[in-house]
């Protein structure tokens, strides 16, 4: 593609050299330039892409887009306002706007949005509808599954793989939306045919800071609505039952379509009549002035929510809703989102994502509706992270488990045993032990357990992988807790 033509896609303040070039490649890692490539320089939080411009240049770089003048007559240098949303126009430009070729569906929220995909993508898919897939657990493009890298990649590589999902066949895509994602603009510029907001709960304030902050970037999906050109109507699916689902609503412009959510008696569409068992849980659900009895071998309240989210997402999508909740009976199980262990004993053991307070208790109190003899805990709070909600995760477990194991999550640049310490002072019982290996306090957990009991290992989920100041080591919960199993004498 040739540089004047991407110079169409974004405002530029200043252009030195020749803008008769093409451009093959777009990179903003130096790393990976090579020749005929434009750089876009990001200022990261931990490090600053001007400061390897240079070192792009001597990789073949023959465009750098900066914030401030490069004049190198060896390329072209373009000066912007805000590399980050340059990056993400040129993007979508340079792979032909690919997300205008798809249906998309994004989720955002707290909690929620790994299991709110899935069953989008489930749906479309039992429906006829080929669906790709991004989120935190991988991504899906047509055959071929990915490992995630982040939950919402970067808008260069997101743009990448929404124009590989197109060219795999796929018509729709499915997409968790991360409020970093939104606050660093990666997602700018992509049309929506429906959005859901899940609901809105302490997490990453490391990073925003407030909670009004990390509502503002979540809205940021929602208020650009009123201004997409290429889809005119798109739909905002909104938990009516969440306080922050209710201020989203009011900021909405009159002019976008609104579906509401959630067991109120206000939703369009409503929950009732839930009952959980060991195999999954079943609801009636009143939508359009029908009922219709849905089942989901998915356990746990919050996941009716999330399967109500989906069937009002794949309905905008244009399936019909009786065909949506009679293919939820075949959902699959979400990795590491209430995943069961296999084993054959007479207790059970789940491994579950849930890392932020809102999240546990959830688990927790689903766990506690199939009336296990005894509940406990396994869980830990991640280093280089909000610190605010470690001793609120152990209020939820000091409240919600019989018994609980603090333990090491992802430490990364932390004193794990620090971490412990501040996640303990949450506790106000002493039915809890601190074991700083996460391998020993599975295996303590697992021990400790007796027929009837159900052990849950949070925190992690589907991460393969545990890291450290300088390292990552492989590290599975649901492996080790098979292997914790496996170890545990038969009951007699």
């Amino acid at each position: 593609m040739q540089l004047k033509t991407l110079l169409a896609a974004t405002p530029v303040r200043q252009v030195f050299g020749s803008v008769d070039r093409p451009v093959e490649n777009i990179a903003y890692d130096s790393r990976r330039v090579q020749r005929r490539t434009m750089f876009v320089a990001l200022r990261g939080e931990k490090t600053d892409g001007h400061e390897f411009i240079g070192h792009a240049i001597d990789k073949g770089a023959s465009v750098i887009v900066a914030e401030r003048e490069q004049k190198d007559p060896r390329v072209t240098s373009l000066v912007v306002e805000n590399t980050r949303t340059a990056l993400a126009d040129f993007s979508a430009t340079f792979y032909g706007h690919p997300a205008r070729k798809l249906k998309l569906a994004a989720v955002t929220g707290t909690n929620g949005k790994t299991t709110t995909t899935f069953l989008i993508k489930h749906i479309c898919e039992n429906a006829g509808l080929r669906c790709g897939l991004i989120g935190t657990v991988r991504y899906e493009i047509g055959e071929r599954i990915l490992p995630a890298i982040r939950t919402t990649p970067e808008s260069l590589d997101l743009q990448e793989l929404l124009a590989q999902i197109a060219n795999a066949g796929c018509k729709a895509a499915a997409m968790e939306v991360s409020s970093h994602a939104l606050a660093q603009e990666r997602t700018r510029g992509i049309e929506w045919n429906v959005a859901v907001f899940t609901n809105l709960t302490q997490d990453h304030l490391d990073f925003h800071v407030t909670m009004e902050n990390y509502f503002e970037a979540k809205a940021k999906l929602f208020t650009g609505f009123a201004d997409q050109k290429q889809k005119t109507k798109p739909v905002a699916i909104v938990n009516i039952d969440d306080r922050y689902g209710q201020q989203l609503l009011d900021r909405l412009d009159k002019s976008v379509a609104v579906v509401t959510y959630g067991i109120g008696l206000r939703a369009d569409f409503r929950a009732s009549n839930y009952r959980a068992e060991f195999t999954g849980t079943s609801y009636q659900l009143d939508a359009h002035g029908k009922s219709y009895l849905v089942r989901l071998p998915l356990i746990g309240r919050f996941n009716v929510t999330n399967s109500i989210a989906a069937l009002a997402a794949a309905e905008v999508l244009g399936i019909n809703l009786r065909s949506v909740v009679l293919s939820l009976a075949k959902a699959p199980q979400v990795p590491g989102r209430l995943e069961v262990v296999p084993a054959k004993r007479q207790f059970q053991v789940f491994v579950d994502y849930a890392h932020t307070p809102d999240a546990l208790g959830n688990v927790l109190k689903t766990l506690r509706e199939l009336q296990p003899h005894r509940l406990i805990a396994v869980f830990g709070c991640g280093g280089d992270r909000d610190r605010q909600k470690r001793p609120l995760m152990a209020q939820m477990a000091d409240r919600l488990a019989d018994y609980s194991i603090i333990t090491s999550d992802n430490p990364r640049k932390e004193d794990p045993s620090a971490i412990i310490a501040e996640t303990e002072k949450g506790f106000r019982s002493n039915r809890y032990e601190k074991i700083v290996d996460r391998t020993e306090a599975i295996n303590r957990a697992v021990a400790l357990a007796r027929p009837r009991d159900i052990v849950l290992v949070a925190g992690k989920g589907h991460e393969n992988y545990q890291e450290f100041a300088d390292y990552t080591i492989p590290f599975d919960d649901l492996q080790v807790a098979r292997r914790a199993i496996e170890d545990h004498p038969v009951e007699l």
